[in-house]
């Protein structure tokens, strides 16, 4: 039976960036939240893989506002890589780092079944389509997590940062997307 999860590592990492989130903190938070909720269903009970869906989460958007740019994901795998490196967890880097890097991956992730990125693929789409897309997830528990964790304004925010690219540019408006 899945029930709702709240995580401290990723509260307690997403804390140190409040300053940069400012007023889409709650947004952020919230879409983490629903993503680790999202993965460790998809994923399966263990410790290891919860920290590292928790780590993933926190990081996965994060160079959205640390660089102010909807190419992120570079950014977004360095804030990972130092944080790892610096709490003596190197050897998580190539999985974290493909973890968001492959996280907008429109198709199925196929280089190393063992490792989360593909759960962690299809929870982020999960609640990019707002539970619409579900892969097999049911029905009860995804509304639970959707529910325990608003949206409180989170894809309005990347629309708005889409729209902005879009107008600056025209030839690569969601950079982050790959095949």
């Amino acid at each position: 039976m899945n029930v709702v999860r709240q995580s401290a590592l990723l509260d307690e990492l997403l804390a140190g960036y409040k300053p940069q989130l400012a007023l889409d903190y709650d947004a952020y938070r919230n879409h983490c939240m629903r993503l680790f909720n999202f993965c460790m269903a998809l994923a399966g009970d263990d410790k290891e893989a919860e920290d590292k869906i928790a780590i993933a989460a926190v990081f996965h958007d994060l160079g959205i506002w640390t660089e102010n740019t909807l190419d992120y994901l570079a950014p977004s795998q360095l804030l990972a890589q130092r944080y790892l490196e610096k709490n003596f967890k190197a050897s998580w880097c190539k999985e974290i780092d493909a973890m968001i890097s492959e996280h907008h991956k429109i198709t199925r992730y196929k280089e190393n079944p063992a490792w989360l990125v593909e759960a962690f693929r299809k929870a982020d789409l999960i609640d990019l389509s707002g539970g619409l897309i579900r892969f097999r997830l049911p029905d009860d528990f995804v509304s639970d997590v959707l529910d325990a964790y608003p949206n409180a304004g989170f894809h309005k925010i990347l629309a708005r940062l889409a729209i902005k690219r879009l107008k600056t540019n025209p030839s690569s408006p969601l950079p982050m997307m790959k095949w």
